[in-house]
């Protein structure tokens, strides 16, 4: 019988502690080491190359057979480090000199190597960059021997195309093979000196293909969506610092999409950012209930929004009645237009007209005129603007104002018939749209947006703002409603606010010019599973592969392609973790029962719900 073989014995089931984690069976021999039934070998990376790039680790990392990888990592003084530089840097020009007396050629390793001295002393004087030790190891693990010597052939090759030169440990594999164990003991010693960002390149989370964000950028806010599906690292995405803060969500129905935007949402109140939600079926509740922001079910009794206010912070503007007049026409061109247009019910040139006059009569009636001074006073509201319709004598007036009876008069008048109820307030507003009935989402989402902006555009509370409209397709079916989108994701930038667009109607939004305006002024895209009749659609429009795209149409649910811009796109699997995944799961299994239009935070009859929150959670992130 082997003598391996005697050496083994199994854990009793009682023993707990060290003896769990101890191999059956240990035998050393001079180049291999076996452990239990498994032969393994260590190799040390003993040779780095002049320059890494992000990422270079990575396909160490990933790679596909079993492979510990263990880097010790210990920092160097500044005084010791700046000493040995000296030192190095001495015995380099030494060399030099000495080459030169005996007249030989000069050396560009040498040149390169004082180069790089030179350089590193400079930006170690300034406190630029800092010095390590570094040690880096492999164990490569097999079931036999045959398969140890291919699996290390292998790890080599690999590591001599990253240009790293890798010696075996020969006749010091138990120490070799307990350094890449998790127990933080370099038992071999094998250090070479690096400086910050050669180290920060080869952090184990970053990947060539969308290396991490700065952190520590004005401004940044990185966002950690969860891990790459297509290697070690962790996918995480700033927003921020993209050439716009915009981003559109494209998925089919049940692929996650909300998840993955409930989690965006989360994490980004944790870098400081101000979030407005509109949610078309009052998902965002508990999230609003557990991190004390304000709740606004619209359609519920007691709220209402008028969109003839007119703005205190954007008064200065002389423009301001007319933008405040332009805004109405669209929003009562929303309500009143067909966005299946099967029915002759659009607006012509002679009722816009009509329209038009009864906004500016209405706001006149009020007190309210182009001098900025009337400003100040009560504005009208939309039963007004049907007033002023009846009293018009041209007969397109007239019908115009019948069918606004149902709005200003009739059933759906709850949202309109009185002034503003409460101004939103909060680190994370949300606006529920659940209790409004259909025929009112669309308008209820444009008004809500035209909410919003009021406070972004207000240069007195310019902060960081991500604005995140979820079912986006209900106001993209009406013309309107769409250029107002538009026009929204194209002033953006200007305060300094990100428009998240999410919507499952992916081949809807990408056939029409607003749409494609939309998604161009993005500058990242969120792609989760797509349905085969949006494919060719989406290959065109943002440039997918063949491998990408057979990734989307198979991609389970929380699975999604990143695109952040030219070359930089990665696959990644959405992961929140337990008390994150309690707060945004829409899984029935999984979320408590409640009423209709009832959220973990009260009644719909509740406008606001707010718990106590930091008042340094509301301050300006910078």
């Amino acid at each position: 019988m082997s003598p391996r073989l005697l050496r083994r014995r199994p854990t009793p089931p009682d023993e707990n502690g060290p003896v769990v984690w101890t191999p059956p069976g240990l035998e050393v021999e001079a180049r291999q080491l076996w452990v239990g039934d498994l032969v393994a070998a260590t190799v040390a990376v003993v040779g780095y190359p002049r320059e890494v790039g992000p990422g270079w680790l990575e396909p160490l990392l990933s790679y596909p057979g079993r492979l510990d990888v263990s880097v010790h990592v210990d920092p160097i003084a500044a005084p010791v480090a700046a000493l040995r530089l000296r030192r190095q840097l001495a015995r380099l020009e030494s060399g030099r000199r000495a080459g030169d007396a005996a007249g030989k050629l000069a050396d560009p390793l040498i040149d390169a190597a004082t180069y790089d001295a030179e350089d590193l002393a400079g930006r170690l004087a300034r406190g630029e960059d800092h010095m390590f030790t570094v040690g880096l190891y492999a164990t490569i693990y097999a079931e036999d021997p045959d398969e140890l010597v291919e699996e290390k052939a292998r790890v080599t090759a690999l590591a001599h195309s990253l240009l790293l030169a890798v010696h075996p440990t020969t006749y010091r594999m138990p120490a070799g093979w307990a350094s890449t164990l998790p127990l933080g003991s370099d038992l071999l010693g094998l250090r070479r000196t690096m400086d910050t960002s050669a180290l920060a390149a080869g952090f184990p989370f970053t990947t060539p293909d969308l290396p991490l964000p700065d952190p520590d950028r004005p401004g940044a806010g990185p966002v950690v969506y969860g891990p790459n599906l297509h290697s070690a690292g962790l996918v995480a995405h700033d927003r921020w610092a993209q050439a716009n803060y915009n981003s559109v969500t494209l998925a089919s129905s049940g692929a996650g999409k909300s998840y993955l935007t409930k989690l965006d949402v989360l994490r980004s109140l944790f870098q400081g950012a101000q979030v407005a939600v509109i949610d078309p079926e009052d998902e965002y509740a508990p999230l609003a209930a557990a991190v004390g922001g304000t709740h606004l079910p619209l359609g519920a009794p007691g709220v209402r929004l008028n969109p003839l206010d007119l703005p205190a912070h954007g008064r200065s503007d002389p423009d301001l009645l007319t933008r405040r007049a332009l805004f109405t026409g669209t929003l009562l061109a929303t309500l009143l237009t067909d966005p299946d247009q099967t029915a002759t019910a659009g607006l012509d040139a002679a009722v816009r007209a009509a329209l038009d006059r009864a906004i500016l009569a209405a706001y006149r009636t009020a007190g309210i005129t182009g001098d900025q001074a009337t400003w100040t006073r009560p504005p009208p509201l939309l039963r007004d603007v049907a007033t002023a319709l009846g009293a018009d004598p041209d007969p397109a007036a007239t019908t115009l104002a019948a069918r606004l009876e149902p709005f200003t008069t009739g059933s759906h008048r709850s949202l309109f018939d009185g002034p503003t109820t409460l101004a939103p307030e909060g680190h994370l507003v949300v606006y529920s749209l659940r209790a409004l009935p259909a025929e009112l989402r669309a308008a209820g989402t444009l008004l809500t947006l035209d909410a919003i902006w009021r406070t972004v555009a207000d240069p007195a509370r310019r902060r960081r703002r991500l604005v995140v409209i979820d079912e986006a397709w209900q106001l993209m079916a009406h013309p309107a409603g769409a250029t107002f989108l538009r026009q929204l994701a194209k002033a953006a930038r200007k305060h300094w606010t990100g428009l998240a667009l999410v919507t499952q109607d992916a081949a809807d939004l990408l056939a029409t010019d607003q749409g494609r305006a939309v998604v161009a002024n993005a500058a990242t895209h969120l792609l989760l599973r797509q349905d085969t009749s949006a494919a060719t659609q989406l290959t065109s429009a943002f440039g997918l592969s063949d491998g990408e795209m057979s990734f989307l149409l198979s991609a389970r649910p929380g699975d999604a392609l990143l695109l952040a811009g030219p070359g930089r796109r990665a696959a990644f699997r959405a992961v929140a973790s337990d008390d994150e995944h309690a707060l945004i799961t829409t899984d029935p299994a999984e979320t408590p029962t409640t009423g209709p239009h009832t959220s973990p935070a009260g009644p719909a009859a509740v406008a606001v719900s707010r718990q106590q929150w930091s008042p340094a959670d509301d301050a300006d992130p910078l």
